[in-house]
């Protein structure tokens, strides 16, 4: 029997790529921090990887990632994290941590049987509940609805292959088979608005909660109220359903369960629910109308200005709600007959993740290998509009990427709409070239926004990647020497390092006074090298200097070891080196001829040494002594130290303000 030292669950509203994503990353996150993790998904085809009552008990701690319902009351009596799937994938360790630490309450279910999405008592008691339960409910119903969208609409696209009307019998372009896909496609779209209000309410109230939230959806759809109404009425749905388990709790459930499910809350709550829905359909309508006709409106008087406004909604969040509000509102159109919103909402949807392609093309230098490898597949994944690859780029500079994402789908969007462009299906991207009336132009229009979005992308990574030095943002200078300059870059750091080290691996772990020199005099780089090799084997670290001073200078030749403001990490793996170890050394004098990022004499050399088998543990130690150096007070600090015990006690407790 396997057993787990965290457990998760990850799943979004289109159950496509967010929701592994997110598992990717926490599993990733979990095996570099030393722990193994287990992650089930609620994809679109169902779930995958089932988290079994054993692997649930055994569990430290459980993350829960996801916009949509994922059962968390089988969690109960754990440590439970619940927060919305991109920070699965922006913050995975910084997840791992929060779900392990005794500060994290324990879980406790839902005992009335309500909201499955309860969660802590701390979140509770700040209002947290109540919004992630709207949050994760809407998510719900918009999954569900997507598969109905898509097949609907691109078989009544297909259809319009006969003719524009070959669905209309009293048409001289009617053709019988072209009228069946149009009217099981139809029939597909008119699901839309009951799918949406029924597994919004199947969110809040489970199984009663998604019968309820089908009859509301259907008057919300004969009624005419639209998309609207079907988030509307399986909100209605979910909580009349909730205010009846409430009213109805004193009867005891062990002679009255089957009556309550099969009679009382069916009965009552299409009563109630459905007279609610029916009174404010009229108001709810006139919205709609009202809505639709103003974006058409738009199509026409500003198409500028539309494609601005669908364009930073498509790009603001990269699958998630904002995004989703422009998608659906083109499928409300796209149902209405109107082709022309649809096609700027797929052009703003599509630009994003081709643009991370076109950005590590430009500037290969600016990322790392995974980086490149990711945008190539985003080729791919733009090309079938989705956009939710771009997600990670975004997240790794987002108060600038984001808004280079927008720029280049707003330009995509604004000429589709200037250019009169149309397509009849709500998905596919180019699979459903055949569908749009202007292909090769609206084409043309996504790879310029693209373009734009690449450029601004790869000039903000450049420019970061120099600002570093290359240490966290760019995998164009090798200072690891672990492979071709790239291959192994340091770790992606997502959100701010916690005294600038991983929780489980401290370079002072390997730091002891005796191992701190001050006032070594060297006349150039190789003789500090050479003098740092002797080091090593005066202090009992290795046993042959001349076989260590060789790998500090192989490395050297790879790409410099010179940082910024005066510090070097020279380091070598040799099988004369005992043990692991690390060297902090200061020159009386620096060195010029020593490389660095900006042009800075070497006066500061902070050293390690790796035995030939090693775990990869090293890698952590310089990963996060590269962080440490990305914080201007902890440069002061070191540059401050007076004694080889500051530098110990500096290294294990950093005091990072910047």
């Amino acid at each position: 029997m396997a057993t787990y030292d965290l457990i998760g669950a990850t799943g979004c509203a289109t159950g496509i790529a967010h929701t592994y994503m997110a598992q990717e990353a926490l599993e990733n996150a979990a095996k570099k921090m030393g722990y193994s993790m287990k992650v089930e998904t609620h994809g679109q085809t169902g779930v995958d990887d089932p988290l079994t009552a054993d692997e649930i008990n055994n569990a430290k701690a459980v993350i829960v990632a996801s916009d949509v319902d994922v059962d968390a009351d089988r969690f109960a009596g754990k440590r439970v994290v619940q927060v919305p799937v991109a920070d699965g994938i922006k913050e995975p360790e910084n997840l791992i941590k929060r779900a392990l630490s005794p500060s994290t309450p324990i879980f406790k279910a839902n005992l009335a049987g309500a909201a499955k999405s309860a969660v802590s008592d701390e979140a509770a008691s700040s209002g947290t509940s109540f919004w992630h339960l709207v949050y994760t409910s809407l998510m719900n119903g918009i999954s569900h609805m997507l598969p109905f969208v898509v097949a609907g609409g691109v078989l009544m696209a297909v259809s319009m292959f006969w003719g524009i009307d070959s669905a209309n019998v009293k048409s001289a372009e009617y053709n019988s088979f072209a009228a069946m896909l149009n009217t099981i496609g139809s029939t597909a779209m008119n699901l839309m608005v009951p799918v949406l209000g029924a597994y919004i309410a199947e969110a809040i109230a489970k199984r009663s909660g998604l019968i309820i939230g089908f009859i509301v959806g259907m008057i919300a759809f004969v009624n005419g109220t639209g998309f609207l109404g079907g988030i509307v009425g399986g909100y209605i749905a979910g909580a009349v359903i909730l205010l009846l388990q409430k009213v109805l709790q004193p009867l005891p459930n062990k002679e009255f369960r089957g009556l309550k499910a099969i009679f009382l809350y069916p009965v009552l709550g299409a009563f109630i629910a459905g007279t609610i829905m029916w009174v404010i359909s009229t108001p709810m309508a006139d919205l709609n109308k009202g809505m639709m006709s103003f974006l058409k409106g738009m199509q026409t008087a500003d198409p500028i200005l539309l494609g601005v406004i669908v364009g930073v909604m498509c790009a603001a969040d990269f699958g998630g709600p904002i995004n989703k509000a422009a998608y659906i509102t083109g499928t409300a159109l796209l149902a209405q007959g109107n082709f022309y919103f649809m096609a700027g909402v797929s052009a703003a949807c599509i630009a994003p993740p081709l643009a991370t392609g076109f950005a590590v093309l430009m500037n290969k230098n600016a990322y790392t290998k995974d980086e490149r490898s990711a945008g190539y597949v985003n080729f791919l994944l733009g090309s079938t509009h989705i956009t939710e690859g771009a997600i990670p780029f975004a997240a790794k500079n987002p108060l600038l990427n984001i808004p280079s994402f927008m720029v280049g789908s707003a330009i995509a969007a604004v000429l589709t709409y200037v250019t009169r462009i149309t397509i009849h299906a709500p998905h596919g991207g180019f699979l459903v070239l055949g569908l749009v009336n202007k292909p090769i132009l609206w084409v043309l229009w996504i790879v310029i926004g693209a373009l734009v979005s690449g450029a601004l992308l790869a000039l903000i990574a450049g420019r970061s990647a120099k600002k570093h030095g290359g240490v966290v943002e760019t995998a164009g200078v090798d200072i690891f020497g672990t492979g071709d300059a790239g291959d192994e870059p340091a770790a992606p750091q997502t959100t701010a390092p916690t005294g600038g080290n991983d929780a489980t691996v401290n370079p002072a772990d390997i730091l002891n006074t005796d191992q701190v020199e001050f006032d070594l005099s060297a006349t150039n780089r190789n003789d500090a090298l050479h003098q740092l090799a002797q080091l090593a084997v005066a202090k009992g670290i290795a046993t042959d200097a001349e076989a260590v001073y060789q790998k500090y200078l192989n490395r050297e030749k790879e790409s410099s070891t010179g940082m910024e403001q005066g510090i070097a990490i020279p380091h070598a793996q040799d099988a004369s080196i005992e043990r692991s170890a690390m060297l902090v050394v200061r020159l009386t004098k620096p060195v010029t001829d020593w490389p660095s990022f900006d042009n800075q004499p070497i006066d500061t050399m902070i050293s390690f040494l790796i035995p030939e088998k090693d775990n990869g543990a090293h890698l952590h130690y310089l990963s996060n002594t590269a962080k440490l150096l990305t914080h201007q007070s902890f440069i002061k600090d070191l540059k401050a130290a007076k004694t080889p015990v500051d530098v110990v006690q500096l290294f294990r407790n950093p005091h990072i303000e910047d």
